[in-house]
């Protein structure tokens, strides 16, 4: 196998037509390439002709050494890490490949150096990071709570909902309150009230608005705005759910949200997943991440849904000369967090 640098449009020419996430396609990277302070390298890793792994990167230097992650932090990327796609489905392939793939992916990018520091957010897709933890990296699992909308009714898929989610909907719905699809404008409110919140609570956010202007922009019609309004037209709450083939993703949004009494964001939910499910455009999407199990104060609510404990791997540099390089990536991961209703 060789390990070659791809373009955007080889990297989009290799990609699979399932098992990759949202952001991993040319529209959510080439958004980051445009905006992130550091180099995008997009690796492929091929048998013959065959492409049977790739992996995008983002490199930072510092006076202090290098910082390779993926996906870079401040962005509010769940996760992006490698893709494998082995031409056989024998699991003795797989891990044949996996571990050819790392040591490739390694070697390339020279992060065996100490001054250079290591952040994977691997998707729920990749399955076995064990190759990186045999060559010294730490690895430790992660969890969000995904959806299956696949072959169920809406009825069927409220039944798993908690009573409390169930009569929040309820309550929200005889409201006069809309909730509708909106675009860059739309994208702008949900964004100016994530960052206002964050004020509140005296947090920082750095995700710069022209970052999520290029995500919006970039995917089209796989971006969905979605805004509630009161009577007036009053801004209440919305979300910013970018679509894979495969799965939506709550991804931006949902600070807040209250009317008369009510809770906004729960309506918000049901009305993407009531998109998924009727939405001839959306046919291919079954699953809808809510994109995060990890804060036990957010768990309590995202968990209502009824979704599935998925997890996915971090993988990151270890040892004490690494320890300064890590504070300035949590540093800047921090305000990447996203901030869900309360």
């Amino acid at each position: 196998m060789r390990i070659e640098p791809l373009s955007l449009d080889a990297w989009a020419d290799a990609l699979p037509s399932s098992g990759i996430e949202a952001f991993h396609t040319p529209a959510v990277l080439a958004a980051i390439d445009e905006h992130f302070d550091g180099e995008m390298h997009l690796f492929g890793v091929f048998k013959g002709q065959e492409p049977v792994a790739l992996f995008p990167t983002f490199v930072r230097k510092n006076p202090l050494g290098r910082v390779v992650v993926s996906p870079p932090p401040s962005m509010a990327i769940p996760y992006i890490g490698p893709i494998l796609m082995p031409n056989s489905p024998k699991q003795s392939t797989y891990e044949s490949v996996n571990r050819e793939f790392a040591d490739l992916v390694l070697d390339e990018l020279g992060v065996r150096d100490k001054r250079t520091f290591v952040r994977i957010l691997c998707s729920p897709s990749y399955l076995d990071p064990r190759p990186f933890e045999w060559t010294g990296f730490a690895v430790k699992p992660s969890f969000t709570y995904r959806l299956d909308l696949a072959d169920w009714s809406l009825d069927e898929i409220q039944s798993q909902f908690s009573s409390s989610l169930r009569r929040e909907i309820r309550q929200a719905t005889e409201l006069d309150v809309s909730i509708d699809t909106e675009g860059i404008d739309g994208a702008r409110a949900v964004y100016d009230d994530v960052v206002s919140r964050y004020d509140e609570q005296d947090e920082p956010f750095a995700m710069p608005w022209e970052f999520v202007e290029s995500l919006v922009e970039n995917l089209g019609d796989r971006c969905r705005v979605y805004v509630a309004r009161d009577p007036d037209g009053k801004y209440l709450s919305g979300m910013i759910v970018p679509f894979s083939d495969e799965a939506a993703y709550f991804w931006l949004g949902g600070a807040r949200g209250e009317y008369d009494g009510v809770s906004i964001n729960s309506l918000l939910h049901w009305t993407i997943i009531e998109d998924i499910v009727e939405d001839d455009v959306l046919e291919s999407v079954t699953k809808y991440d809510l994109v995060g199990a990890n804060t036990e104060r957010l768990c309590t609510y995202k968990s209502k849904f009824g979704g599935e404990l998925v997890p996915y791997y971090i993988v990151e540099s270890t040892g004490v000369g690494m320890s300064l390089a890590k504070r300035t990536y949590q540093f800047l991961s921090k305000s990447s967090e996203r901030i869900a209703p309360k």
